[in-house]
C-alpha cells in the first residue's frame, strides 16, 4: 500500500488521519475531504493495521489521538507546513521575502557549480 521509496501509507490514507487528528472528528474530516465518515474510517483502519499500531482511540464522544498518532500528525503537519511555505514560494515565481536569504542562497549555488 505504501510509496515504493519511502516506507510510508498511501497519500490518500495519510491526508484522510491528518484531517481527523486536526478535527478529531471523523464527519469533519470527511466533510473537508467530500467523502464519507465511513470513508475516512477505512482509511484509519488502513494505517493502523500496516503500522500495527492504534492511532487513534474512537470514543462515544469522539476520537482522540494514542501517543502514536500525536507522534504521526506532529510528522504530517511539521512536514505538511514546510511543504506549503515552499509551494507558496514557488508561487511567488521562486522569490523569497528575505532579500538575504535570497543572496546567499545565490552566493552557494555559484560557490558549488
Amino acid at each position: 500500500m505504501g510509496h515504493p521509496y519511502y516506507n510510508l501509507p498511501s497519500p490518500t490514507a495519510l491526508a484522510a488521519f491528518e484531517a481527523l487528528a486536526r478535527h478529531l472528528s471523523f464527519k469533519l474530516a470527511a466533510s473537508e475531504l467530500n467523502v464519507t465518515p465511513g470513508a475516512v474510517g477505512r482509511q484509519i483502519k488502513a494505517i493502523e493495521e500496516e503500522l500495527g499500531v492504534p492511532l487513534v482511540a474512537r470514543l462515544a464522544t469522539g476520537v482522540t489521538l494514542t501517543g502514536p498518532g500525536e507522534d504521526l500528525y506532529q510528522a504530517l503537519a511539521s512536514t505538511l507546513s514546510r511543504a506549503s511555505e515552499v509551494v507558496s514560494r514557488l508561487e511567488r515565481g521562486g522569490r523569497c521575502k528575505n532579500c538575504c536569504d535570497c543572496l546567499l542562497g545565490c552566493f552557494h549555488a555559484r560557490r558549488c557549480r
